[in-house]
């Protein structure tokens, strides 16, 4: 008898909910709709969530009329032709705004780049914006712990945003918090077809299985905001890791833009 041949596969499963509210209790909202799915979470699974939903029920949605701009948030607003609200909601959320293009502000944020500090008018209701979680890493594990105790099931939680990429046109998506899985795994040491070592690559795991649980997503009204990712060859562990970054000296883009 020939040899079996195992392929590497990949199944995710979009979880549609109902709108989330302010106080709701996501992951609660998230096992319920599983089960009306059909769906059981399973041991090495890896939940996806969308950053707006979820800071949305931490209760980051912010009503842009209770908002009073100051003196620079006015002047940055001209600047870069944005809601002067919003651009005082910028100014008190990112770390640094270090230039920009009409209709958005480009910030560092939480450590990474953010247009308008990731603040979001989409999937909010007429005149609020949701600002992002206010510790995505803190999340995620508490979301990991409320879903093993209820499951009893080992998984990784990944919080994830979309992005647009230098010179790209189109969002990808990033991990802005982990818990239960290595986000990045460190491939140096590694060979390539041809035996050569690999001595710089890190991979991405958990960016690219928000960028690939997107797909499902979406960026508009379709009531999913989370998505079940089964059988990926991310490592699944029993603790939380925090996202690696670079320091803003060792990031080519960042580092060579501060120069110019």
């Amino acid at each position: 008898m020939p040899e079996e041949i195992s392929f590497p596969s990949l199944q995710m499963f979009g979880i549609k909910t109902p709108i989330i509210r302010p106080g709701d209790n996501i992951a609660e909202i998230i096992i319920n709709s599983l089960k009306k799915q059909g769906l059981n979470v399973q041991d090495n699974d890896i939940l996806i969530i969308a950053e707006s939903p979820l800071a949305t029920a931490e209760g980051r949605l912010v009503r842009l009329d209770d908002i009073n701009p100051g003196e620079k948030a006015k002047e940055l607003a001209e600047k870069y032709q944005l809601d002067v609200r919003e651009m005082e909601l910028i100014v008190q959320e990112c770390d640094e705004i270090f230039g920009g293009v009409p209709g958005a502000a480009l910030t560092i944020t939480r450590g990474t780049l953010a247009p308008n500090a990731g603040i979001d008018a989409s999937n909010a209701p007429e005149g609020y914006v949701v600002l992002l979680p206010e510790n995505a890493q803190e999340s995620a594990g508490r979301i990991r712990r409320e879903i093993k105790k209820c499951c009893k099931c080992k998984i990784g939680v990944i919080v994830g945003d979309s992005r647009t990429q230098p010179l790209r046109l189109g969002c990808v998506g990033i991990a802005l918090g982990t818990s239960g899985i290595i986000p990045v795994e460190d491939a140096r040491g590694t060979h390539d077809l041809f035996g050569k070592e690999m001595t710089i690559t890190r991979k991405a795991v958990a960016d690219n299985l928000v960028s690939a649980a997107q797909l499902l997503m979406g960026e508009a009204g379709e009531s999913v905001p989370a998505v079940l990712v089964r059988g990926s060859t991310a490592q699944v562990v029993d603790d939380d890791i925090d996202m690696p970054l670079f320091s803003r000296d060792e990031c080519m883009y960042y580092s060579n833009i501060r120069k110019a």
